[in-house]
């Protein structure tokens, strides 16, 4: 594709070089969407939501960060890893649309649901701080979320089984990538150390939520622990920095992200995500 000047490659004919907006076609256009004989669709769309709203809101914290990263190599690394996984969520959000036979696409999903409709983690949704902070949710977020797409590559359900299979290629580099800040930063000056120890004292007392049990979960979150805690210890030790001993936050009467209740920060964060399509209903962007 080429263009004569730079400005025909913005005109709404050629949105397709767009990353973000509205109107794609469907991800899962071509694909056999059916829900396999045994499987509770209505079940496997909430879950399927689950993993896609954790996928749409971290992107978008990620996205803040590009124009803001220490170096230009940072800022194309950090805005791939927001792709990767506005690419997971819009793949999640269509599955989930489908399998509860509701037909929600994906913009209905990610932009016209209200805060708690949502059910992403919360840590998905922490934001601001400085570069160790961002890196300190980064690396916890993706080692979890490996562990858990390394299992769903079995999924009893196709489409879902294939999304974890795509994922586990970018997890395992977004893993790789906030390690080797982790190491960097913990590893480095007093300055840089304290601040990577920071990073993760903020993101510890939302770690417990990552492995909670909820009825629509369909792989046992608990399994994930050893892996999880194996690998944080390996890259702690490295990283000479300590495992933060600050307890869980609390829910809700027991209710957390993936039951609709979130921090603060998720209304403030909606609102920027979801402002266009609000303002302009069914425009596409």
């Amino acid at each position: 594709m080429s263009f004569d000047n730079v400005y025909e490659a913005i005109t709404e004919d050629n949105d397709a070089r767009w990353a973000f907006g509205s109107g794609f076609e469907d991800p899962l256009s071509g694909v056999d969407t059916s829900v396999p004989s045994g499987v509770d669709g209505a079940r496997l769309a909430a879950y399927c939501l689950m993993l896609g709203d954790d996928a749409l809101i971290f992107s978008h914290r990620l996205q803040e960060w590009v124009t803001h990263a220490p170096e230009l190599e940072d800022e194309v690394a950090i805005a791939n890893v927001g792709l990767d996984l506005l690419g997971q969520a819009r793949l999640l959000l269509a599955r989930a649309g489908k399998a509860d036979g509701s037909g929600r696409t994906e913009d209905e999903l990610a932009f016209l649901r209200g805060e708690q409709e949502f059910r992403n983690v919360r840590l998905a949704e922490l934001g601001g701080g400085h570069f160790g902070h961002l890196i300190a949710r980064l690396f916890v977020f993706a080692t979890w979320r490996l562990a858990l797409f390394q299992r769903l590559e079995s999924s009893v359900d196709p489409v879902l089984s294939s999304i974890a299979v795509k994922g586990v290629k970018e997890l395992t580099y977004h893993r790789d990538y906030a390690a080797q800040w982790l190491v960097r930063l913990g590893d480095g000056t007093p300055l840089s150390r304290e601040r990577m120890q920071e990073g993760l004292d903020e993101v510890w007392p939302y770690v417990d939520e990552l492995f909670a049990m909820h009825p629509d979960e369909l792989v046992d979150a608990a399994t994930l622990r050893p892996e999880f805690d194996a690998v944080l210890d390996q890259a702690f030790a490295v990283a000479t920095v300590d495992r933060p001993e600050r307890g869980p936050i609390a829910g809700v009467s027991g209710r957390t992200g993936r039951d609709g209740v979130h921090t603060e920060r998720m209304g403030f964060l909606l609102a920027e995500l979801q402002s266009v399509a609000r303002a302009m209903p069914g425009a596409k962007w």
